[in-house]
């Protein structure tokens, strides 16, 4: 069983409505651990305005609220997505696909 963990690593900020430090980009990793594997990915996610939900001051922010945001604008299939993508890396891990091999033709 695959854990996942969504972490923010930063943060990108304008002046919105007189409002400063308004979080628009959020860069993040989500990594899976299964057991001994590990994987990740990083992405990055431009908000609207309309996406983040009421200003939530700068010194405010927690990891999870910006991870509720950025779920919130990938939608379940996008968080699906993700995860799968991290899933399909520990999953080759554990089975690594064959590569093909040249073989001599049978009648040489």
């Amino acid at each position: 069983m695959t854990n996942f963990n969504w972490i923010v690593t930063d943060l990108y900020t304008e002046t919105i409505e007189g409002k400063q430090d308004y979080v628009v980009i959020a860069r993040y990793e989500v990594i899976g651990v299964d057991g001994q594997y590990t994987a990740s990915t990083t992405r990055v996610i431009t908000f609207s305005t309309e996406s983040v939900g009421p200003f939530v001051p700068y010194d405010q922010l927690t990891n999870e609220i910006v991870v509720g945001w950025i779920k919130g604008e990938l939608e379940p299939s996008g968080v699906e997505n993700t995860e799968a993508s991290v899933q399909g890396q520990i999953d080759s891990q554990i089975n690594p696909p064959t590569t093909p091999q040249s073989t001599p033709l049978p009648w040489t």
